[in-house]
């Protein structure tokens, strides 16, 4: 039966303008059980035959059957499959996988079989004499070692044919009739043999002897009757049912890749410590601007929701005072009649002055700020120690005192104050109350001040008719900028201000200035994450440029694996899970190193860091994300690598 048969096969090659003719009009049979030597001079054109022959290059123009079918205008996978089914490979230079054992180099094929023999490669290293080497690498084999364990690998997946290309080239005389010995032992077992070689001694143990020259069959010498088995012919009609991706597949791409990683240590550490330093600083980047936000509304939250600060005053305009000696000031009578405003829920009026307080032998300068009841309310500022003062006590200048934290710590340490009696300008306060931390808001420390009833303030204390300003608390958002406008028409009709001085009345929306600066504050967290992000994309780049590299340095075996049937997807996925492991790998590092970093700058430096769920979840999928997004090119450039191009690389 014929397994192979050319007809008026030709090829051509381009170097630069010149066309050279490798193959001119080749028709040709091979039988199943064959043994056939090809011979020639250098440049005959009998490698270039083998190649064609081994689907390792297709020709220029022709038809090639095998087995009846029709493989010369075959896609890149399915010629893959065929060679991975049906053939196996013999080199002169052996190419074997430096860094994997003898035994996975014969196990090698497997990865990329769609249909898995049962063939234990161990008993095919038994089988050519090196039981007892299964566990050595390449480099502590010899010549001869090496070759027999390329003559195993072409037999894992029980091919009909075995394409041997020189195959004691690089052999003493006794390794290489070892050699020929065990092709002639599998011939007898009915695979068919092509093998090229230049000696007419190996030659002779052929059945069938092609000499070629000028790339023309010159003579076809046929010695004895051959041996036929054709237990996989029917393979070569089910290319549909190639390239099938499972578990047992994709757990072998990430064996590979693993492999390949581990054994370019240095290389690999190298492009890890890249995206290991872009993802540490995209997590204590974004865990600062985190934390800085964090603080920002916790300082807003201080000035309470839905506010209004209405202020008393000259209106200045481009640095010039315009009516001084007629300032409007605010009375608590405003404050009532700005109370019954519709949409109105509270009025806070303030009072203050810097003053020194004592305390037995202790003395401390602080704010004093006179109020009302309201303003826990409204500043949600409820004492964690004792009580806030009463509406009664405001309408008695009752002289009781809430203080904050810091007035606290200086005056009393670690003693209760409540009850305690303190002195504010020789007059004697008792201690009712201590006011929850609440941090500075823009210059003031809310927790470096003493709340006193705003009557207290005025009748006792400071001896001032009129109020400093007031806040306004507004039931909904959306009334804000209308209450602001009644506002301001209700102290222009009491006041009697004529319309020219109606801009005395200075009126703040907190809400626009929280937005303001919560705006700010993200603009802020994006900067510092869009630095994070360029080291990232710099690491990435740095992942590409390696494994462009790598490619190159890995072209031979680029090859092998697509001789032995791997396609371009199988070399593909392999790079691309290289790549996106390393930035996994780096990215869970540069995760845990981030959160250490953004732990540390809080504790030992006092800055405020949160580290989110969200920003590790980011970084992680981003840093995948480069390596898959930077790793794909080089993965492209060597799945579209010609296989007989690849393996001639040097």
């Amino acid at each position: 039966m014929n397994i192979i048969e050319l007809k008026n096969i030709t090829k051509k090659y381009s170097i630069g303008k010149i066309t050279v003719l490798a193959l001119e009009n080749i028709n040709l049979t091979i039988q199943q059980g064959n043994f056939v030597a090809i011979m020639g001079h250098s440049g005959s054109g009998k490698s270039t035959l083998l190649n064609i022959l081994g689907l390792l290059d297709k020709p220029s123009s022709g038809s090639y059957l095998l087995s009846g079918k029709e493989v010369s205008k075959l896609s890149d996978d399915e010629l893959a499959f065929v060679r991975n089914e049906l053939m196996g490979f013999v080199f002169q230079n052996f190419n074997l996988l430096s860094r994997i054992s003898a035994l996975e180099n014969v196990a090698l094929p497997n990865i990329y079989a769609t249909h898995k023999t049962k063939i234990n490669p161990l008993d095919l290293l038994s089988k050519v004499g090196l039981a007892e080497r299964t566990k050595h690498k390449p480099n502590e084999l010899s010549g001869g070692q090496q070759q027999r364990v390329a003559i195993a690998r072409s037999l894992i997946n029980n091919p009909l044919i075995i394409f041997a290309d020189e195959p004691t080239g690089n052999l003493d005389s006794k390794s290489a009739q070892e050699i020929i010995s065990l092709l002639q032992e599998l011939n007898n077992s009915g695979i068919t043999i092509i093998m090229v070689t230049h000696e007419p001694d190996l030659a002779s143990v052929a059945n069938r002897t092609i000499k070629l020259r000028d790339g023309k069959i010159i003579s076809d010498d046929r010695v004895s009757s051959i041996k036929c088995c054709n237990e996989k012919n029917g393979i070569i009609k089910n290319l549909e049912h190639h390239s099938i991706l499972n578990y047992s597949r994709i757990k072998d791409y990430f064996s590979q890749a693993l492999r390949s990683l581990l054994s370019n240590k240095t290389r690999s550490i190298l492009s890890i410590l890249g995206v290991l330093v872009g993802v540490t600083c995209l997590i204590a980047m974004l865990a600062l601007g985190k934390g800085a936000q964090e603080e920002v509304k916790k300082s807003i939250s201080n000035l309470g929701s839905n506010i209004l600060v209405v202020r008393a005053g000259a209106f200045q305009r481009g640095g010039i005072t315009l009516g001084t000696g007629t300032r409007t000031r605010f009375t608590l009578f405003d404050v009532i009649e700005t109370k019954k405003i519709p949409g109105v829920t509270n009025v806070v009026p303030y009072l203050s002055a810097n003053s020194q307080v004592l305390y037995g032998n202790k003395n401390w300068n602080t704010r004093i700020v006179g109020t009302n009841v309201e303003y826990q309310e409204i500043k949600n500022s409820f004492p964690e120690t004792g009580r806030f003062f009463t509406e009664t006590e405001t309408i008695q200048r009752t002289k009781v005192a809430v203080i904050g934290k810091t007035v606290k710590d200086h005056l009393f340490g670690d003693k209760n104050p409540i009850g305690e009696f303190i002195k504010i300008r020789k007059i004697d306060f008792q201690v009712i109350g201590v006011l929850p931390e609440k941090g500075t808001s823009g210059w003031q420390n809310l927790d470096d001040q003493i709340l006193i009833p705003i009557n207290t303030a005025k009748y006792r204390l400071m001896g001032r008719e009129y109020i400093d300003y007031m806040d306004v608390q507004v039931e909904q958002e959306h009334l804000m900028e209308l209450t602001a406008g009644r506002i301001k028409k209700l102290i222009t009709q009491q006041h009697r201000l004529p319309p020219n001085k109606e801009d005395e009345i200075d009126i703040r929306n907190m809400a626009e200035l929280q937005a303001t600066i919560s705006s700010t504050m993200k603009t802020f967290s994006y900067l510092l994450g869009s630095i994070a992000f360029v080291s990232l994309l710099v690491g990435g780049i740095g992942i590409m440029n390696i494994m462009l590299v790598s490619v190159t340095e890995r072209t031979r075996e680029i090859g092998l694996r697509k001789a032995i049937g791997a396609n371009n997807k199988d070399i593909l996925f392999q790079f691309i899970i290289e790549s996106v492991t390393i930035c996994i790998v780096g990215g869970i590092i540069g995760i845990l190193l981030g959160v250490t970093i953004s732990f540390a700058l809080a504790k030992f430096a006092g800055w405020s860091t949160m580290v989110s769920v969200s920003s590790i979840i980011l970084a992680f999928t981003f840093s995948s994300l480069v390596g898959f997004i930077f790793g794909l090119w080089p993965a492209r450039k060597a799945s579209l690598l010609n296989p007989i191009e690849a393996l001639r690389y040097e």
